[in-house]
């Protein structure tokens, strides 16, 4: 009968090497019900020849990637596993699928067993280390390998700069690699593409790429360390002499290699170069390639080519693209920046359909996209909804309050932040610090900077930036002043240009001229464009031409850096009525090669775009309809008391024909045409590309009021949302 048993085990044992060849775990099962059987028929004495089979059952469900299988096993079998090669197995398993956690459970466990690790557990127990960017854990196994002298070992050693390099410990990473007798490729790509992940690693980035050439030859996972690096700094020189010696090398059939090369110039700005990349790469594309390419799109800001781009790699999934979360988050983030809610609300199915919405990065996009979309009610149920929440996730919440003018409630999520045991982090503060200014809670805002403060949460210098910004856009004087002495005296941060420029902004809206003309002299820096635009925007405000025209010729001293100063300038002379003047500016503007973006405004119905630009309705189709409706509506509110404000109109015409110019203006014509298309208890968004001016504001509210229906209007400044005849910016923008 024992005889019997040990022919059968063994010729199992030959059985399941065959299964692990072939990968064939139906057969593997079936030997595994077998070996339970003749287990429970065995005596304890003999439990010793089960050993081999079920190590090599083991090793079988690992090959199959079925680990949870191999680890029951593993944890089951008659006798703990004394060979080190098997718990290798499951280390190296866990390293490269996880959890992580597993893999440096086993190894500790091994070492409590009595088994000596050898120098192929080092590189698998490091990996792990590294995804969990443990660097404690792996300074503790970096002291077990000196102390078995493995340290020598290319492999252990190859490992351990690369781990260091993962978890930011650089020095730590050239101290082992400088102490390496002997440096293979693998070793020199380690330390490349470790340094690589860092910013503001270029430079040492390049030198090792120079020194390795002394040493052994550059191959194809050299350049893809590289390539990062290049990508970070927009070098777009040297991704050209990488992209040249790639084809001498004949590496650009490389997927990987080709994806980086895109990416590359996709961060430089270089479309055209990035997208003939991409068709040149034909059917080898992988999902990176997709989403690298998408990317690069969002990075250029071409959006619609992005959404189209993402539409065709939808089409692709049935030849085995699978997508990822990030490829989803970056179409979110597109439709985002486009206010496309149709296309974004499709995208939260999609990823509810595939389990994405499961995805912290995801939801966290999938917030921001509805608070940028100005539906605030629409992310608040989400982040509800949120199993994971983190501080990203509360930023994204607090942030589109503020954007979309509540403060209040963005202060309040920021509490419940703190009870939640969540830490705050910088862009949390760059967020609820404007929300005191914009509430005037100068104590709150105090305890805010405060708790930044315990926590080691300094605010920087940019979200100073955002505090005084928004103290501007609120007409708070005496809080921005309080923060900017306080930015320099209580945190020690030295104000930059963007920092003077908030503050011209926030003397010169509230119209102290005196003022601002005291604070620029006193200015330790030479004002810059940013400066005297702002001034200049105060001056058309307040029509005081006079000291227009003197910034005015400032700015051409120093060189008009767009057309934002021309048209200040010949608005304000339009608006006090000197027409000859402003048409001189215009064409001197017009010969030094400066175009005026016309106002331009689009609204979404039912999954398409609508676009409108301010005088050209004529190229709608439904001109008629648009132009009776805004007719109504101008009745209407009349009869409520509006007029309309002829200083906006910058044309030497009539004030009757004024009127019409301002009743047709782009974001008029939107609402007008979502008056018509939408029903009555839709809520209508409209998106411009400038700010809305005076008289829209006015009429907008009244809008509101005659229809009574929320409007929200996403302009180049804020979120409007105009609702029985108020909006919630308080008429100050």
């Amino acid at each position: 009968m024992q005889l019997r048993t040990r022919l059968s085990l063994e010729y199992c044992t030959v059985l399941l090497e065959s299964c692990i060849q072939s990968k064939s775990l139906f057969r593997g099962k079936l030997i595994h019900q077998h070996l339970l059987k003749c287990l429970h028929r065995t005596h304890e004495t003999n439990l010793t020849n089960f050993d081999v089979p079920f190590e090599k059952l083991v090793d079988l469900y690992i090959a199959c990637g079925e680990l949870k299988i191999a680890r029951h096993v593993f944890d089951k079998m008659p006798h703990r596993p004394k060979n080190v090669v098997l718990w290798n197995l499951l280390i190296r398993a866990y390293a490269w699928n996880g959890p992580y956690e597993e893999a440096i459970d086993l190894y500790y466990k091994m070492l409590g067993y009595g088994i000596p690790p050898n120098r192929f557990t080092f590189p698998f127990v490091l990996k792990a280390c590294s995804a969990l960017k443990e660097a404690s854990e792996g300074r503790e196994i970096h002291c077990d390998i000196k102390r078995l002298r493995l340290e020598s070992n290319v492999y252990v050693s190859t490992a351990l700069v690369d781990f260091y390099a993962k978890c930011g410990c650089l020095d730590d990473a050239k101290e082992v690699f400088d102490k390496m007798h002997k440096r293979d490729v693998v070793a020199w790509n380690s330390m490349i593409s470790g340094f690589s992940l860092h910013e503001g690693s270029y430079d040492e980035v390049a030198r090792l790429l120079v020194q390795m050439q002394n040493d052994v030859s550059p191959n194809s996972s050299t350049i893809v360390g590289v390539l990062p690096a290049v990508a970070q700094v927009n070098s777009l020189r040297h991704g050209k002499e990488i992209h040249g010696f790639c084809i001498r090398r004949g590496f650009v059939g490389d997927v990987v290699v080709g994806t980086g090369i895109l990416d590359v110039y996709g961060k430089c700005q270089c479309i055209d170069y990035a997208r003939r990349i991409f068709d040149m790469m034909g059917i080898v594309k992988n999902e990176v390639t997709w989403s690298a390419m998408v990317g690069a799109y969002v990075v250029c800001d071409f959006m619609r080519e992005a959404l189209e781009l993402f539409c065709q790699l939808l089409m692709l999934k049935d030849d085995g693209i699978v997508l990822s979360a990030v490829t989803l988050a970056t179409v979110i983030r597109v439709c985002a920046n486009l206010t496309d809610l149709s296309m974004g609300s499709c995208l939260h199915c999609y990823a509810i359909k595939s389990g994405f919405v499961l995805d912290l990065m995801v939801g966290n996009t999938l917030l921001s996209m509805y608070a940028k979309c100005g539906i605030i009610n629409g992310a608040m149920r989400f982040f509800n909804e949120m199993d994971l929440r983190d501080a990203v996730s509360f930023t994204a919440i607090i942030s589109g309050y503020v954007q979309n003018g509540n403060s209040e409630e963005g202060l309040r999520m920021f509490l419940k932040m703190q009870l939640s045991g969540i830490i705050p982090e910088k862009a949390t503060m760059a967020s609820v610090l404007p929300a005191c200014a914009h509430l005037a809670a100068l104590h709150y805002g105090s305890c805010s900077h405060c708790y930044a403060i315990s926590d080691g949460l300094k605010p920087d210098d940019v979200t100073f930036i955002c505090l005084i910004s928004a103290c501007s856009h609120s007409g708070l004087v005496a809080e921005g002043n309080y923060w900017f002495n306080a930015m320099t005296q209580d945190f020690g941060i030295i104000p930059r240009m963007e920092h003077y420029a908030c503050m011209v902004d926030l003397l010169s809206r509230a119209g102290l001229f005196k003022e601002v003309h005291s604070f620029i002299e006193k200015m330790p820096l030479e004002p810059d464009i940013r400066v005297w635009s702002a001034l200049l925007s105060a001056c058309r405000v307040y029509k005081n031409v006079e000291l227009g025209e003197g910034v005015s010729k400032k700015i051409q001293k120093l060189g008009p850096e767009s057309t934002g100063n021309f048209v200040l300038l010949s608005n304000m002379y339009s608006a006090v009525g000197r027409w000859d003047d402003a048409a001189q500016v215009r064409i001197t503007q017009k010969e030094q090669g400066f175009e005026k973006s016309p106002g331009c405004s689009w609204i979404e119905i039912s999954g398409v775009v609508h676009t409108f630009v301010g005088g050209g309705y004529r190229s709608h189709p439904q001109l008629a309809q648009i132009s009776n409706k805004l007719d109504e509506l101008l009745v209407e509110m009349k009869r409520l008391g509006y007029q309309a404000e002829s200083s906006y109109v910058f044309q030497d015409v009539e004030e009757e024909e004024k009127e019409r110019v301002l009743l047709y203006h782009s974001e008029k014509l939107a609402i007008a045409f979502g008056i018509l298309s939408l029903s009555p208890d839709k809520p209508i968004l409209v998106t411009k590309n400038l700010r809305v001016c005076g008289d829209c504001h006015t009429a907008i509210k009244f809008i509101s009021l005659v229809t009574r229906r929320d409007i929200t209007v996403r302009d180049a400044s804020r979120f409007h949302h105009f609702k029985d005849g108020i909006c919630n910016c308080g008429d100050f923008w």
